[in-house]
């Protein structure tokens, strides 16, 4: 049965706190001492897994919490088309889906990096592959990984019905073994898509007045 992968929006952005880590603990843990010190660590970090294992979520989430504090980040990504000029400003330097980056965004990266290591600002980046097997400049590759480097894995099947079951708890919503298997079976099974999904069904439970059940599924589908 194909899956399908709904274009929904989050009810709430991505935080520290609502990232479920598994066996990703250790990277999380990282993040969110470097974000609650005072006195933050320059030396970059770098994240690398496969799609869906959390790296833009906690690159967002970063972003989300500097911001909460005041601070200002210069953020990078493949639809950055044109980048800014580094900025003193910026407390932090993000990049995201490095492995995507054009000649001239490689060219921004390389020169927000040198120019964040000489200001004792933070870089985290992320990619898809471990710094050594990125397709990049050899500058900016080698940059890349002379920091902390956590590589990301994804959740296993038990961990995702754990967290799904966690946030329906959390909205006072039940969700039957059956319906989960549904879910599961019929749509995109990375996390952030499952979720978006539980707060699409939650809405429409609510509107209709009904619970949550495999033919609300398809109701609500029909009505996309």
């Amino acid at each position: 049965m194909q899956q399908l992968a709904l274009d929904i929006g989050l009810a709430s952005g991505p935080t520290l706190a609502n990232f479920f880590a598994g066996p990703n603990d250790a990277a999380l843990q990282h993040l969110q001492l470097w974000a609650g010190s005072p006195t933050r660590s320059p030396v970059p970090t770098y994240l690398w897994g496969p799609e869906a294992s959390g790296k833009t979520h906690l690159l967002e989430a970063v972003r989300a919490a500097l911001r909460a504090q005041g601070a200002q980040v210069g953020w990078l990504a493949p639809d950055v088309h044109e980048p800014p000029e580094f900025d003193e400003s910026w407390a932090a330097v993000l990049m995201d889906d490095v492995q995507r980056y054009s000649a001239v965004q490689q060219h921004a990266a390389f020169n927000w990096f040198v120019n964040a290591q000489g200001s004792q600002r933070w870089v985290l980046a992320a990619g898809t592959l471990p710094p050594a097997d990125l397709a990049l400049r050899d500058d900016l590759r080698s940059r890349l990984g002379w920091g902390h480097v956590y590589q990301l894995h994804l959740l296993s099947e038990p961990e995702r019905r754990a967290v799904l079951r966690q946030q329906a708890d959390a909205r006072g919503v039940f969700l039957s073994d059956e319906v989960m298997d549904f879910m599961l079976r019929r749509f995109s099974r990375d996390l952030a898509s499952l979720v978006q999904l539980l707060d699409k069904l939650d809405g429409y439970a609510l509107q209709t007045q009904r619970a949550i059940t495999i033919p609300l599924i398809k109701s609500m589908l029909e009505h996309i």
